[in-house]
């Protein structure tokens, strides 16, 4: 891709995979459009991507979609990158940046349901992994929507693909908030 009109920047390649399934699913290319979006390969990496992009970089419009429990970090990676706005409270979303409540898993998992999601698994042809999960010791008290935000993340590539496999589940009105806000933002 050219340069370019716009920038995404999102955790990891999960969350990536997640917006571009969803914008395709609305008939939306976003390469066409001239939007990127970046996977930084984690929050902590928000400085060096932001100041490459954003208004030290190539002054490029910024938008993002982050983890709750890391806007932390993703606050002062911004301010640092040259958007102090950042700190105030309550800006990151006139800034374009988005929170998933624990992280893009947990906001799939809830959308669609535990018996959706498991559902996804069963049609992966991975059933019988998420039992084996489900019946460690460890596991046995956890609720459902615990073991199977487990499950996504405990092997690699896994988050990923099941994205794509739990967006393009979605009935367009359970689309969680923050992903419809981070591509009506673009």
């Amino acid at each position: 891709m050219a340069t370019p009109r716009a920038v995404v920047l999102v955790e990891g390649n999960s969350d990536r995979t997640a917006l571009l399934t969803l914008a395709a699913r609305t008939g939306r290319d976003l390469a066409a459009d001239g939007v990127e979006v970046v996977a930084m390969g984690g929050i902590t990496n928000t400085r060096a991507f932001a100041a490459r992009y954003g208004p030290r970089g190539l002054d490029l419009p910024l938008a993002g979609l982050y983890d709750a429990p890391e806007e932390a970090h993703l606050r002062r990676g911004l301010a640092a990158a040259g958007l102090p706005d950042a700190l105030e409270p309550g800006a990151l979303p006139a800034l374009g940046f988005f929170a998933c409540t624990a992280d893009l898993e947990d906001e799939l998992i809830r959308a669609l349901g535990a018996a959706a999601v498991e559902d996804v698994i069963a049609a992966a042809g991975e059933t019988r992994s998420l039992r084996l999960l489900a019946g460690m010791p460890a596991q046995r008290t956890w609720t459902r929507e615990a073991v199977l935000r487990r499950f996504l993340g405990v092997r690699s590539g896994r988050k990923a693909r099941y994205a794509a496999l739990l967006v393009a589940a979605l009935d367009p009105a359970q689309v969680p908030a923050p992903l419809t806000a981070v591509l009506a933002r673009v």
